[in-house]
């Protein structure tokens, strides 16, 4: 007869522990990373592959990218579309459109996917994007929402683009940022978006999304896949001031009232949905 107290072969064992590894995580964990590749985050979602090490030729081909692109903000427009609407703190941001006054939005790089209406109709800005793959997939992608992107960093060789920035709140436009962006660490903003609110003298408002259905991939970033049908909400922060000039205790301070902000609309917004919250990764070591 079978005996049932024997113990499972070795590799029949690895299978089963790596099948429950790429089960579907819903309480803010995070799936494992795809072994080999780096196309985390927006273009491993679209793709919906789990090992796209050995289609890194294909996706380098402008024509492919250009058509993964297109299914991304069809899937976006789909997630939106079916799934049920809360804004909370939506007067924020209205005070500032309804006078045409300019302001700089924030939210984590993880928060990305229904950014593009976060947007009020006929209001949209411009998003900072990364020169990285994943930064042209995103810039590719809103661009079918009609919002407009500038390459670069705030901290990495960025002054080409803190210049245009500049220009666009100069204008009284709107700037998107990514304050964790783009390699992290998650949910721990740097100093520039601090700088260029300081240097503009624009506000910063503070924006998360979370839905009731959801995939948490395993990039850095814990990148949030909204699901269709779910139960979703926006909570915007009130806005931010930094003052012009100051020292670098004042930099810090601004710095982290961005990232406190930012993690307290975060949290709210899973709440409000039931989930559980996605925790900030551990802080850079000081230089």
């Amino acid at each position: 007869g079978h005996d049932r107290g024997r113990r499972l072969p070795e590799a029949h064992r690895r299978r089963c522990a790596r099948f429950a590894m790429r089960r579907h995580r819903g309480d803010g964990r995070a799936l494992p990373k795809t072994t080999g590749s780096r196309l985390y985050g927006p273009s491993s979602l679209i793709l919906g592959i789990k090992d796209l090490k050995l289609l890194k030729p294909v996706l380098r081909n402008n024509w492919v990218r250009g058509v993964a692109c297109a299914v991304a903000a069809l899937y976006i427009r789909f997630v939106h579309a079916t799934s049920h609407w809360q804004v909370v703190g939506a007067e924020h941001p209205a005070a500032l459109w309804d006078r045409d006054a300019p302001f700089i939005l924030a939210f984590w790089h993880g928060r990305l996917l229904l950014m593009p209406y976060c947007w009020r109709p006929g209001k949209a800005g411009v998003m900072l994007v990364s020169h990285h793959r994943d930064g042209q997939f995103i810039a590719r992608t809103i661009g079918h929402f009609d919002v407009q992107t500038i390459a670069g960093s705030t901290n990495r060789g960025g002054s080409a683009a803190l210049r245009a920035m500049l220009r666009s709140l100069k204008r009284g436009g709107h700037v998107g940022i990514t304050p964790d962006g783009p390699r992290g660490p998650r949910m721990r903003a740097g100093g520039g978006i601090a700088d260029v609110a300081r240097l503009s003298g624009a506000p910063i408002l503070p924006v998360a999304f979370a839905t009731s259905r959801r995939r948490v991939l395993g990039s850095w970033d814990r990148f949030i896949v909204a699901l269709p049908f779910s139960r979703g909400v926006f909570v915007w922060g009130a806005p931010i001031e930094v003052s012009k000039g100051g020292d670098n205790d004042a930099r810090e301070a601004a710095r982290l009232l961005v990232e406190d902000g930012l993690n307290a609309v975060t949290y709210e917004a899973d709440r409000l949905v039931g989930q559980a919250a996605i925790k900030p990764a551990s802080p850079k070591p000081a230089p």
